[in-house]
């Protein structure tokens, strides 16, 4: 019952739901230019803002890709399933 109504006030509250999170997110890429990494693997690992950058464009590619291949294998025409008698 308590989740329930956290997630009530959640919904009611959206916008400044919405206002925390992007501010939380500006807050980290922030954070990723500012704060030099403690250990890096590889060389493009020092750069500063690279976690924030390649994040934003993984998740661009994975809806990209994900739309093209939705598009091309799984949307059909709107009579794909009528006999055609």
């Amino acid at each position: 019952m308590k989740l329930a109504r956290i997630i009530e006030f959640l919904i009611s509250k959206r916008s400044l739901l919405a206002v925390i999170m992007l501010v939380l997110m500006a807050a980290l890429v922030l954070a990723d230019i500012i704060l030099p990494p403690a250990y890096t693997r590889f060389p493009w690992e020092a750069i500063s803002g690279f976690a924030a950058f390649f994040g934003f464009v993984a998740c661009a590619a994975l809806i990209f890709f994900s739309r093209f291949l939705g598009e091309w294998l799984l949307y059909r025409d709107e009579d794909y399933y009528d006999d055609h008698e």
